[in-house]
């Protein structure tokens, strides 16, 4: 890897180039299924699995290509990642039918997974330093938070102003600078070899699981989470992954060494992010929801309406994040966020059915989206502290697994939710936009008690990562990355 703060800058960059790419690409969509399901004909449950595909092939291959990273090398993994997805985004772009644009999504998805996974293992090896870490954990945050802002804008735009087709497009520049850069910049890995953990049946067994324990979770909603249909294919989900977790008790070569969980922090940081990200995925669609079904926004003034939600997730993030942390620890800034989040979330409990008032009713709960900034810089540095060289690739495969888990549990919860407390209260009398916004206040509920237990979890499982205040003594401004 690069030696040189410059050098380790410049990686750092290329980065999260590709994981804006890759952020970007995962809003921007949403908006423009009206337009893609009039010009290629979806049907309405085929129209689902533009985002379906694309979940399914992200949160399955996560974990096996961030062990490939640990294996073959990580550069060699990124590199392919973002080939994939530029090449898929051309296709999604070109698709003249909804069969070639879902095939092109899971495309999309394993080139997706596979940059993803190993981008937080090169961010541990490039800034071995826990305050400098910290602040490069929190440039990746916010990019993450600038790309979710841009998508829910340029997204409305393109789509108004172009076609649907240019929200794919628009990866291509974006991928090829990042490829070009990232093979210039990016120093080549070997990697240990595959023979040192070529666990070919567990990699099976636990992308095959996650990948139908995504698909159950996203086709819930349609089948009903009782049905035989959800039921059966849950319950082989869950086979399949006990099965890969007693094939790593007894591998001598386990694609995912179980000592990987003795750490309470690491274990405690992903299980928190799977909570966190499922309140908060779900918030991020069903407040867009609300603003144009129940206030009658457009694409475009919805994606404004949420900009300053992520506009505060990307100035704490990069500018702020880092340097409480190395003053106050991980878990006192995690904590911290944590009761912004729910504080935030559960005002959204008594929003209007008409008139609402943005400043007052809509802006306080955007603003506290800065707990998300604090929370999930928090959370990336406990999730990767225990993590060796040799196996940054699979904790951050892990990592990334854990959010991508948490979102589609979160949005499928709480959409039908939602959409359950809506039906019944339209059955009992009330009116469209007054049953919408019942629907929307359970959610939001469900959604803040969800964040309530992260803080309880936070409190009781994690324990204070002492590194990172000894690094701020040794170095009393951390280096800006």
């Amino acid at each position: 890897m690069p030696n040189t703060l410059r050098s380790r800058r410049l990686a750092l960059a290329i980065l999260c180039a590709g994981m804006l790419m890759i952020i970007l690409d995962g809003v921007i969509v949403t908006v423009a299924l009206p337009a893609m399901q009039r010009d290629l004909g979806f049907t309405p449950s085929g129209l689902t699995w533009t985002m379906n595909a694309y979940m399914i092939a992200f949160g399955g291959f996560l974990l096996l290509a961030g062990r490939l990273g640990d294996l073959i090398g990580r550069r060699r993994v990124f590199v392919a990642g973002l080939t994939a997805f530029t090449a898929a985004s051309v296709l999604c772009g070109l698709a003249t039918g909804p069969e070639m644009l879902i095939v092109a999504r899971f495309l999309q998805g394993t080139g997706g997974a596979m940059a993803s996974a190993v981008s937080l293992g090169m961010i541990v090896t490039l800034f071995p330093e826990p305050a400098e870490r910290a602040k490069a954990f929190g440039a990746f945050s916010f990019v993450g938070a600038g790309g979710a802002s841009i998508g829910q804008v340029l997204g409305g735009v393109l789509t108004q102003g172009l076609s649907w087709h240019w929200i794919f497009f628009i990866n291509v520049p974006i991928g090829l600078v990042a490829i070009v850069m990232a093979l210039r910049v990016l120093a080549s890995d070997r990697g240990l070899g595959l023979r040192q953990g070529a666990d070919v049946l567990g990699a099976a067994l636990v992308t095959s699981g996650l990948m139908l324990g995504v698909y159950t979770i996203v086709e819930a909603e349609g089948h009903g989470w009782a049905s035989a249909h959800t039921l059966g294919f849950g319950a082989l989900a869950i086979a399949l992954l006990a099965a890969f977790v007693l094939r790593q008790a007894r591998a001598a070569k386990p694609l995912l060494p179980l000592r990987v969980f003795a750490s309470r922090n690491v274990s405690g940081a992903n299980l928190i992010q799977m909570l966190m990200v499922s309140a908060l995925f779900g918030f991020q669609v069903l407040i867009a929801l609300y603003l144009q079904n129940v206030l009658h926004y457009d694409a475009a003034r919805t994606g404004l309406a949420m900009l300053p939600c992520a506009v505060a997730i990307g100035l704490v993030s990069l500018l702020v994040a880092a340097r409480v942390i190395a003053r106050f620890g991980e878990r006192r800034v995690l904590l911290a966020g944590l009761a912004l989040l729910s504080a935030g979330i559960g005002l959204l409990t008594r929003l209007p059915v008409a008139d609402a008032n943005y400043v007052t009713d809509l802006l306080p709960t955007m603003l506290c989206g800065a707990g998300f900034g604090l929370s999930i810089t928090a959370l990336t540095t406990l999730g990767m502290s225990a993590a060796r060289p040799d196996d940054a690739g699979l904790a951050s495969g892990l990592f990334n697994t854990t959010q991508q888990v948490g979102g589609a549990i979160g949005l499928a919860v709480l959409t039908t939710l939602a959409a359950s407390r809506a039906d019944a209260l339209s059955a009992s009398g009330s009116g469209r936009e007054a049953a919408l916004t019942g629907g929307f206040h359970l959610a939001f509920a469900v959604g803040a008690g969800l964040l309530l237990v992260s803080l309880v979890l936070a409190f009781t499982v994690l324990r204070e990562n002492r590194a990172t205040a000894d690094a701020e003594t040794r170095t009393p401004e951390p280096a800006q990355v």
